[in-house]
C-alpha cells in the first residue's frame, strides 16, 4: 500500500484563527491580546507559543474572563466552530473528494494530519476531527478541579518539524507520548511509512517555514495559505514582531473544487496517484 499524506496547519488554514475566535467568543479583546500583551511577553524572551499559552491561562479562574473552564469546554467551542461556519469554503467537502480520486488507483490510500501551534482541544473539538488520522497541536492540563492551570505540550513553529517526521517515520501519537524520544529513531529512508514525496503540505508564509523546507528539501509539495480579506490579529502580531513571509505560492484558503487552492490540491493528489500507478508499471 502507498499512502498519501496531507499535512495542514489549522489556524488560519482551514478556520480563521481559533484562538482568537475563542477569545471573542468570551469577551477578549483580541487586538490587545495579541497586539500588546502577546508581544510584549515575546519581546521579553518568551517562546511565542509558551507566551500565548501563558497569557491564555492568566486569563482563566473565577473571576478571570475566561472563567474556570476546562478541556471539554475547549473541545465544545470546536465544536461550535462548525455550526456557525467558522471555517473556511470548501474544507468539509475536500477530503471525500481526494478519498474518491485516490480509490480509482489499486493500492493508494489518502491520510490527512494536522500538525499546528493552536489548541488540540479546539481542533478536536471540530467535526473536521473525524477525517484526521492524527492532531498534533498544542495542549494545556486541568488541575484537580477539572480547570485549565498549566501548560502540557506547547508546539512552536520549529516543533512542528518533529511530528512531519513522527508522520514519516510511521511513529504513532500514541506511541510518542509513551517515548517522545521515538522521533530520534533511526530508519531507513526506504523503511519510512511515508516517504517526504508523498507528503503535501499546507501551511502559512509565516509560521511555517521550518516545514516548507523539510518537506520540499525532500521532494514533497507545499502550498502557503494567505487570507487577503482578513488578517488575524495573531498574524499581524508575528509579522510585526518580524516573522518573514517565505513562499511565493500563496493562495486564497477556498477549498471548493472552483477555488484555486481546492483545485490545485485535487490535481496534486491525481497527479500523484497517477505518478506511483506508471512507477509500478516501470518496475514491473
Amino acid at each position: 500500500m502507498t499512502t498519501i499524506a496531507l499535512v495542514f496547519d489549522f489556524d488560519d488554514i482551514l478556520a480563521p484563527d481559533s484562538t482568537t475566535q475563542f477569545l471573542e467568543r468570551n469577551g477578549v479583546d483580541a487586538e490587545a491580546f495579541w497586539l500588546e500583551e502577546f508581544q510584549d511577553k515575546v519581546r521579553e524572551g518568551y517562546d511565542p507559543t509558551v507566551a500565548y499559552l501563558t497569557l491564555l491561562l492568566e486569563k482563566v479562574g473565577s473571576d478571570e474572563p475566561l472563567g474556570e473552564i476546562g478541556v471539554d469546554d475547549l473541545e465544545t467551542f470546536g465544536a461550535s466552530l462548525d455550526e456557525n461556519e467558522m471555517l473556511y469554503p470548501g474544507v468539509s467537502g475536500l477530503f471525500a473528494d481526494l478519498d474518491d480520486i485516490a480509490a480509482d488507483y489499486e493500492g493508494i490510500d489518502v491520510e490527512y494530519y494536522v500538525v499546528s501551534e493552536g489548541l488540540e482541544s479546539i481542533i478536536q473539538g471540530t467535526e473536521l476531527a473525524d477525517n484526521f488520522d492524527a492532531v498534533y497541536g498544542s495542549r494545556l492540563d486541568e488541575d484537580e478541579d477539572g480547570v485549565l492551570s498549566r501548560v502540557k505540550r506547547p508546539i512552536s513553529f520549529t516543533d512542528k518539524t518533529r511530528y512531519l517526521f513522527e508522520i514519516n517515520k510511521g511513529i504513532r501519537p500514541e506511541e510518542a507520548r509513551r517515548n517522545p524520544y521515538r522521533a530520534n529513531k533511526r530508519i531507513a529512508s526506504e523503511e519510512r511509512r511515508i516517504p517526504f514525496e508523498n507528503i503535501v503540505y499546507v501551511g502559512d508564509g509565516i509560521t511555517d517555514v521550518p516545514c516548507f523546507s523539510v518537506v520540499k528539501e525532500r521532494d514533497g509539495r507545499v502550498f502557503g495559505v494567505i487570507d487577503s480579506d482578513r488578517e488575524s490579529p495573531k498574524q499581524r502580531a508575528i509579522r510585526d514582531i518580524g516573522s518573514p513571509r517565505r513562499t511565493g505560492n500563496l493562495s486564497e484558503p477556498n477549498y471548493d473544487v472552483d477555488g484555486r487552492l481546492g483545485s490545485l490540491l485535487r490535481l496534486t493528489v491525481e497527479g500523484m496517484c497517477t505518478e506511483r500507478e506508471i512507477d509500478k508499471y516501470e518496475v514491473l
